[in-house]
């Protein structure tokens, strides 16, 4: 059986973006980023409840505060008190771990993909990790 883009992109190999199962997987990503986004900031709490369910761990008391933007949600992972703050971007396609007590500033981005450096490799959606 071949390997699917996501396991590809899980085990850190080329992969192309361009798959009906990771783009399902980002909009139930934006999904969730939209309703943080959106919520007012007294009903969304510290994460609002679709993008905390949506993550791969959540410890107590760490926020994220709007806007944010996520690519899938499921690679990260925030700490004890993990705070992050307005503007926050992170293309998580491998595995991003925001340590205890971390302070993330405004406008932070943290970018995981790598494009194919040639044209043809990019056209055809072809990524890898930047590790």
């Amino acid at each position: 059986m071949a390997a699917s883009e996501r396991m590809k992109m899980a085990a850190g190999e080329w992969y192309t973006c361009i798959d009906d199962e990771l783009e399902d997987l980002r909009v139930t990503a934006r999904d969730a980023v939209f309703e943080h986004n959106s919520l007012p900031p007294r009903q969304r709490g510290n994460i609002a409840p679709a993008l905390r369910a949506l993550l791969d761990g959540v410890a107590e008391g760490a926020r994220i505060e709007a806007p944010f933007h996520c690519d899938y949600g499921f690679n990260l992972f925030l700490g004890d008190g993990a705070f992050l703050n307005a503007g926050c971007t992170i293309l998580d396609t491998a595995p991003v771990r925001i340590g205890e007590g971390t302070l993330l500033g405004p406008n932070v981005q943290i970018y995981c993909a790598e494009h194919h450096r040639e044209a043809t490799g990019r056209l055809a959606g072809w990524r890898s990790q930047n590790r």
